[in-house]
């Protein structure tokens, strides 16, 4: 068994377009709020120091890793932030691997290892996912920026 990865995939939280424009356009009311401040009070400033603060923590999270897909050695690991621990998906238990839609919302909550209903779901960002069945019955639904590229990579590591 060979240590390389077929598939690669890592999903950062701060690239995802909606909450990175919705981040945007409240640090423009800020700065707008700001220049039609009178006189440049004291609480005026404020809106200027905010405004600039979450533009810099919409930087910092584009660099913030919030999980790692990888797929080898006929299993997905899949690997998040410092706290979280290895989730490995052995692909010997699963029945059925399909590529869909990841929720019929138009926004969704980055996630990783949620469990809920007889799902457990990893996701950051995009509209497609990987969805497994294992023998028990258990959905999981990945989240994926290359979902065709991954589920190949799935249908190829489930022949060997």
């Amino acid at each position: 068994m060979s240590d390389k990865s077929v598939f690669t995939e890592k999903q950062y939280l701060g690239r995802e377009f909606i909450p990175l424009t919705i981040r945007l356009v409240l640090a423009m009311f800020c700065f707008a709020a700001y220049f039609f401040t009178d006189e440049r009070e004291r609480n005026g400033d404020l809106l200027v120091v905010v405004g600039f603060a979450i533009i810099i923590i919409s930087i910092i999270m584009g660099f913030l890793l919030h999980f790692r897909t990888r797929v080898e050695n006929k299993s997905v690991m899949l690997d998040g932030l410092w706290t979280t621990k290895l989730v490995k998906i052995d692909l010997n238990g699963i029945v059925k691997v399909e590529k869909g839609t990841y929720s019929r919302y138009l926004f969704n909550n980055p996630v990783y290892n949620l469990h809920t209903k007889g799902t457990i779901r990893f996701f950051t960002s995009g509209n497609e996912a990987i969805h497994l069945t294992d023998r028990d019955g258990l959905l999981y639904i990945i989240g994926s920026k290359h979902p065709n590229e991954f589920l190949r990579a799935i249908r190829e590591e489930m022949k060997k």
